[in-house]
C-alpha cells in the first residue's frame, strides 16, 4: 500500500480539515454520488487536482481496504512529541489524558483505539517505534478519519516513557486481567495515562511494573479477555463518565 494515500470518503473529508497538504484526489470513474460530490466540491474550491481513474487503480492503492471510490494523495503523517501532547492539555486547561499502547500489532485495533480516544477527549496516544502497528492506511481507515485530529507520538521505549510521565505528575493505569480491582472501583481523576497491552500477551512485565494501578474488566462469559480496542474503549469512556458525574 502506498503510504501517503488516504482512502475512504470519511477519512478524505476529515483530512481537508487539517493542515496536511492534499496533493491530488483520485476518484473512480462513475463514482459521482453522495459524499463524493462534496469531496469534489472541496477539492475544486481548494484548487486540488482531481484525477478520474479506473477502480482497479484504487484497488491497488488501498490493497484490500474499502476505498469507496476515492483516495487522496497527502503529505506523510507527522508524529507528535510527548511535549506536544502535554502542551495540548495545558492549552485546553485540562488534566492530561494519554493512551499508551504496548505493542498493539493489528492496524485495525490501532485505528479503532484512535477513534475511541478522539471521541473520548484524550489528548494523545503513544506507541512504540518497533514491534507495533503504525499510522498506516489501514489504521487511518479504521479510525474513520479520527487520526487527523489526534496527536500520536512514537517512542523508543515505553517503560522509560512511563517513568518520564510519572515524573511529570501523571498517574499510570494499566488494563490487566490480573488487576486487583475492577476499573469502576478506581478513581481516574487527575492527570492520567491508560496503558493497553498487546492483543496476545497483554502488558509486558516491565511496563506492568511501572503502572501505578492495574485494573481489570469483569469477564462473565467463557472467553477470558476482550479485543484490545474494546477494552480501550471501555476504559476511555469510564474516564468520560467520571468527568460528567463529577
Amino acid at each position: 500500500m502506498e503510504s501517503n494515500y488516504i482512502v475512504g470518503r470519511n477519512p478524505v473529508l476529515e483530512v481537508f480539515k487539517t493542515n496536511r497538504e492534499v496533493e491530488k484526489i483520485l476518484i473512480s470513474k462513475g463514482e459521482l454520488k453522495g459524499s463524493i460530490n462534496k469531496i469534489i466540491g472541496i477539492a475544486k474550491d481548494e484548487k486540488i487536482p482531481i484525477q478520474y481513474v479506473d477502480r482497479k487503480k484504487l484497488d491497488a492503492i488501498s490493497e484490500g481496504s474499502t476505498h469507496q471510490g476515492v483516495a487522496a494523495l497527502v503529505t506523510p503523517f507527522k508524529y507528535a512529541s510527548i511535549d506536544d501532547i502535554l502542551n495540548k492539555a495545558r492549552d485546553l486547561k485540562e488534566d492530561p489524558f494519554i493512551i499508551v499502547l504496548d505493542e498493539i500489532e493489528d492496524p485495525h485495533n490501532l485505528g479503532s483505539i484512535i477513534r475511541s480516544a478522539e471521541c473520548g477527549g484524550a489528548h494523545g496516544i503513544i506507541i512504540p517505534k518497533r514491534r507495533a502497528a503504525t499510522v498506516s492506511q489501514t489504521a487511518i481507515k479504521a479510525s474513520a478519519g479520527a487520526v487527523e485530529h489526534m496527536l500520536i507520538s512514537k517512542v523508543t521505549n515505553i517503560t522509560d516513557t512511563l517513568k518520564e510521565l510519572k515524573e511529570k505528575g501523571l498517574w499510570v493505569y494499566g488494563a490487566d486481567v490480573e488487576g486487583k480491582e475492577y476499573y469502576f472501583q478506581r478513581d481516574f481523576s487527575g492527570p492520567k495515562v491508560l496503558v493497553i497491552g498487546s492483543e496476545g500477551k497483554g502488558i509486558s512485565r516491565l511496563v506492568k511494573e511501572n503502572c501505578d494501578f492495574l485494573v481489570k474488566i469483569p469477564m462473565l462469559g467463557k472467553i477470558s479477555s476482550l479485543n484490545a480496542s474494546n477494552a480501550a474503549s471501555i476504559l476511555i469512556f469510564e474516564v468520560v463518565r467520571e468527568r460528567y458525574v463529577k
